[in-house]
């Protein structure tokens, strides 16, 4: 069922896994799009060099603590995110592998053709541009519904499971990480913070245009308009 979310009349659609063998021709590009787009907002945030995502901030304060590098401690976080899947009834998916694979490519694809040491004003627009985009890419995999990633997937679960809407949690768990990762010794900066408080929104914004409907699904309802500016909107007894 597609339900409004919590302080806003917009749909939040379904986000639960579609089968592989249904539109894969329509949802396949999709997904693979969207999670390129998420590995270029990466090395655009990485290339800005004004703060990383909370996630690397999380990975940067754990090597100062361990002898793991930073993909190693990468990797052991993403198998006890997981984990934590188990209680929130999540499995992994196609999609979950695709956002794997394909995200390490198209994060080194974008290293590779974004120049180091640009000027301020092209790092801050690579910044704004990185994390928009990134809050968008989210949006384009996760609306395909083959599954999310292991950090997406413990987004979209605990959505499901508390009746919160995706930018309440999305925030709420970027900001507890990057949290744990500034008391660890990470790095943070001003986009750091800029991530964390808005990527969640910007998800939000766009999941309802990009998720795909199955076949035996009814279309979303109509929120209820709102009444005329001046006149009290009507009562029924």
């Amino acid at each position: 069922m597609t339900v409004l979310a919590r302080g806003t009349r917009r749909p939040v659609p379904r986000l639960d896994y579609v089968s592989l063998r249904e539109h894969p021709l329509r949802r396949l590009p999709q997904l693979f799009a969207g999670l390129a787009l998420y590995g270029l907002s990466l090395s655009a945030m990485v290339r800005a060099a004004l703060g990383v995502n909370p996630w690397s901030v999380l990975y940067e304060g754990l090597e100062h603590h361990t002898s793991l590098s930073f993909g190693s401690i990468s990797a052991v976080l993403g198998v006890l995110v997981l984990l934590l899947w188990i209680p929130l009834k999540q499995r992994p998916t196609f999609g979950t592998v695709a956002n794997i694979i394909v995200l390490a490519c198209s994060s080194d694809l974008g290293l590779l053709l974004i120049p180091e040491h640009l000027g301020l004003p092209a790092r801050v627009g690579l910044l704004a541009g990185g994390v928009l985009l990134n809050g968008l890419s989210v949006a384009v995999y996760v609306g395909a519904r083959f599954g999310p990633g292991p950090r997406d997937g413990l987004m979209t679960g605990a959505s499901a499971v508390t009746g919160r809407s995706i930018r309440f949690i999305r925030t709420l768990i970027e900001i507890t990480v990057l949290a744990a990762g500034w008391l660890l010794g990470g790095s943070v900066g001003a986009g750091t913070v800029l991530y964390a408080v808005a990527v969640g929104p910007i998800t939000q914004f766009f999941l309802p245009w990009f998720t795909y409907r199955g076949r035996a699904e009814p279309p979303p309802p109509t929120p209820p308009a709102a009444p005329p500016v001046g006149r009290p909107a009507q009562r029924t007894p």
